[in-house]
C-alpha cells in the first residue's frame, strides 16, 4: 500500500483534536489563569482570556487541517486582539501575557504530540510530522505574539495620554483602596462621589465578536438604568471587549422595579449585574466588587435574568465561591436528581419554586404556567429520586436547588480540572481599571 502524503497524516492529526477544541481551550485557561491570576481578574477579562485561545487553536488545527500540501498563511484572530487591548487598559503586567501565551503554546504541543503518536506509527515518519508542525506551531505562536504586542503599544500609548489617563488611574486608587482625597478624585471623575454609588455591570452573552454597536448599545442601557435611578448620568467605562462598568450616584437608593422597567427598553442581549447601594468612596468600591461577583457568578449562561441584584444572590454567591465544592455538595445533596440532563433540571426547578412558595403547589403551578397535578407528580416523582421527604435538609436542600439554577451545568456535575471561576483568585491588584 502506497505510503500517506505528510499532510495528509497532519490534517489528519489536526482533525483528532479539533474534534476536542472545548477540552483543549479550557486546558489552556486552566493552565494561563493558574500562571498569571491576573489574566482572570474578573468573569469579563477571564471570557476574553478564554475566547482568544479557543479562537487561536483553532485557527492553528484548520491551517494544519488543509490537504493541499502549501504551508498555510498565519493570520492572527481578532479575539487575540481583544484580550491584549483589555489587558492593557486593566494595568496587568505585559510579560504575563507573554508567559501566558508560552504556557498556552506548550500545552497545545503535548496535545499534538500525543495525537500524532494514535495517528502516526512510531518512526522517520512519525517525526517527519512532528518536525514539520512544531515548525508551523512556533511560528504561529512567535507571530501572534508580535502582533498583539505591538497592539499593546499602541493601545498603550493612546491609553497613557493626558485626562484619560488620570481618570483610569483614579479609578484604579478607589478600587484599590489607596489612600485618595475624595474632593480631587471627583473632579478628575467629573462624578459626585459623595452621593450613593449603585455598581453595574453591564455584558453580553453572545458567540459572536462584539464592535462599536456593542458597546453603544451597553453604554445605552448603562443611561436607561442611570434614568430609572434618578441619577444624573453614569460613570462608564469598557471593562473589555463586551463588557461595561457603570456607576450611578444617587440621593437615594434605586427602585428594583424602576430598573426591571428601563430593562424592556435595552438591547436584549445584553445582560446587567447590580451591586447594593452603599455611600462615599468605600461605598463606590464595596458595590463593584459585589457587582462583579453576581456577574461571576452567572456569566456563560445562557438565559436566566437580564438583570441581577447582588442582594437575592449574595448567599447564593458565597456558597458558590468555591466552585469544585459546591458541585460536590449539589452532587452529594440532590442525588440523581443533580443529573445534567433536561428531565432532570425540569424537577429541579418544579421542586425548587414549589419549596419556595412553602409547599403550596397552586402558587406553584401559576409561578410555573403549569397545571397544579403536574406539580404534584413532579414534586412526588422529585421525591423518590432524592430518597427522602424534602422537608428533610430542607436548608441544603433549597440551597443546592438555588445553586443548580443560578449556575446551571457547572452546578450539577463536579468537575476535574479547574473552574472558570478562576476570577475569584485572591490578588489585591486584581481589579484593574479599562479605559
Amino acid at each position: 500500500m502506497a505510503e500517506r502524503a505528510v499532510d495528509e497524516l497532519i490534517a489528519d492529526v489536526a482533525d483528532l483534536l479539533l474534534a476536542d477544541l472545548d477540552d483543549l481551550g479550557a486546558e489552556m485557561d486552566a493552565a494561563e489563569l493558574l500562571l498569571t491570576p491576573e489574566l482572570g481578574a474578573d468573569a469579563a477579562i477571564a471570557q476574553e482570556v478564554s475566547a482568544s485561545n479557543r479562537a487561536n487553536a483553532e485557527r492553528i488545527l484548520t491551517a494544519l487541517a488543509r490537504r493541499d500540501g502549501r504551508r498555510p498563511r498565519i493570520e492572527v484572530p481578532p479575539e487575540a486582539l481583544d484580550v491584549v487591548r483589555t489587558v492593557v487598559r486593566r494595568g496587568v503586567d505585559l510579560d504575563g501575557v507573554f508567559q501566558a501565551y508560552r504556557r498556552g503554546q506548550n500545552i497545545a504541543w503535548k496535545r499534538w504530540m500525543a495525537a500524532a503518536a494514535q495517528v502516526v506509527p512510531s518512526g522517520p515518519r512519525l517525526m517527519e510530522v512532528l518536525e514539520i508542525s512544531s515548525g508551523f506551531l512556533f511560528d504561529y505562536v512567535d507571530e501572534v505574539i508580535a502582533r498583539v504586542l505591538d497592539e499593546a503599544q499602541r493601545e498603550r500609548e493612546e491609553v497613557l495620554g493626558g485626562a484619560l489617563a488620570r481618570r483610569i488611574e483614579t479609578v484604579r486608587l478607589i478600587l484599590d483602596g489607596a489612600p485618595i482625597d475624595r474632593r480631587r478624585a471627583g473632579e478628575r471623575l467629573g462624578y459626585d462621589l459623595d452621593r450613593r454609588h449603585t455598581a453595574l455591570v453591564l455584558w453580553t452573552e453572545s458567540g459572536e465578536r462584539s464592535d462599536e454597536g456593542t458597546h453603544g448599545a451597553l453604554e445605552s442601557a448603562a443611561g436607561l438604568l442611570a434614568h430609572a435611578a434618578g441619577a444624573h448620568r453614569p460613570l462608564i467605562f469598557p471593562a473589555a471587549s463586551s463588557t461595561l462598568w457603570a456607576w450611578l450616584g444617587t440621593r437615594t437608593d434605586p427602585e428594583p422595579a424602576a430598573l426591571h422597567a428601563a430593562m424592556a427598553s435595552a438591547h436584549p442581549r445584553i445582560r446587567v449585574a447590580v451591586g447594593p447601594t452603599r455611600a462615599g468612596i468605600t461605598g463606590f468600591r464595596r458595590s463593584h466588587e459585589a457587582a462583579l461577583t453576581v456577574q461571576g457568578l452567572l456569566a456563560g449562561q445562557s438565559g436566566g435574568e437580564r438583570l441581577a441584584f447582588h442582594q437575592d444572590l449574595e448567599v447564593t454567591a458565597l456558597a458558590a465561591h468555591d466552585r469544585a465544592r459546591a458541585a460536590e455538595f449539589v452532587a452529594a445533596t440532590l442525588g440523581p436528581l443533580a443529573e445534567d440532563t433536561a428531565s432532570a433540571a425540569r424537577l429541579r426547578e418544579t421542586l425548587r419554586v414549589f419549596l419556595d412558595e412553602a409547599d403550596n403547589a397552586p402558587r406553584t403551578a401559576e409561578r410555573l404556567h403549569t397545571h397544579r397535578n403536574t406539580v404534584l407528580q413532579r414534586v412526588a416523582r422529585a421525591t423518590e429520586l432524592l430518597g427522602r421527604p424534602p422537608g428533610e435538609r430542607r436548608l441544603a436542600l433549597e440551597l443546592a436547588l438555588e445553586l443548580a439554577h443560578r449556575i446551571g451545568p457547572r452546578a450539577v456535575a463536579a468537575q476535574s480540572r479547574p473552574s472558570s471561576s478562576a476570577f475569584f483568585v485572591a490578588n489585591s491588584s486584581s481589579e484593574r481599571m479599562p479605559r
